[in-house]
């Protein structure tokens, strides 16, 4: 397989090539098709919230049932991320964490605002009415830099990191 000079094969098997030169520093970015699939996982995960919440995008709970429930769903978003963000090479970690963080966030929360702003009738009530989905406009944010420093220290004792 012929590589773009400055190229491993994880940049090209993952869509990361460099903008300009070989990847040093955070001369990369991702591939469109990265984006286009990153971008449908997030539409696939709200469609798939959006109906399990059903008929009432979970008002028809209590408050504390949904304490609990959003609580919850941080395990297995924390697990999954942690998963996503320890096979990416280390100085390409961050940058992938808030492309991710990105798009398990705002494209949600357009999505909400539309549905619960507009179809619901909430308007911008919306996001104190859904608190719960509030919280996860932020945690995203705040879970990615906290995931990249745990994977990052934890490698730095395991020598095998970025061996390959």
């Amino acid at each position: 397989m012929h590589l773009p000079l400055g190229a491993d094969r994880f940049t090209v098997r993952y869509g990361l090539v460099a903008s300009r030169g070989p990847i040093v520093g955070s001369r990369w970015t991702m591939r469109k098709r990265h984006h286009i699939r990153l971008f449908g996982l997030a539409t696939l995960v709200w469609a798939g919230f959006l109906l399990a919440g059903l008929p009432e995008y979970y008002h028809q709970y209590s408050f504390g049932w949904m304490v609990a429930f959003a609580l919850f769903v941080l395990i297995p978003i924390s697990v999954a991320f942690y998963v996503a963000l320890g096979r990416v090479p280390s100085r390409q970690r961050m940058q992938v964490a808030l492309w991710i963080a990105f798009y398990f966030t705002v494209p949600l929360a357009v999505y909400d605002s539309v549905y619960c702003g507009l179809v619901l009738g909430f308007g911008v009530r919306f996001l104190l009415e859904f608190w719960y989905l509030t919280v996860y406009y932020v945690i995203p944010w705040l879970l990615a830099p906290a995931l990249v420093g745990l994977i990052n220290r934890s490698a730095r004792r395991s020598p095998a990191d970025d061996a390959a």
